[in-house]
């Protein structure tokens, strides 16, 4: 199982669309908004790196008011 935040930049005046359709995506595990150069936090699992990667390209990234992503994946050592 791989795990990742993704900090994903809304278009002004859409985020609490654009979190409340990312809330619904499959592997989505949690959604926050927060402040700063991002708008929203997603928590996301998946059962390798390759499924997690196409679940933030053709899902998350596909969002309607959603500009960009960043996906920091979660390294336990």
């Amino acid at each position: 199982m791989v795990e990742a935040y993704v900090l994903i930049q809304t278009e002004q005046g859409r985020m609490d669309e654009v979190v409340q359709r990312i809330s619904q995506i499959a592997g989505v595990t949690d959604v926050d908004i927060v402040t700063g150069p991002y708008d929203a936090i997603a928590r996301v699992a998946a059962d390798d790196i390759d499924i997690l990667g196409r679940l933030v390209v053709s899902q998350l990234q596909t969002v309607g008011g959603v500009v960009r992503t960043l996906t920091c994946p979660v390294v336990r050592l």
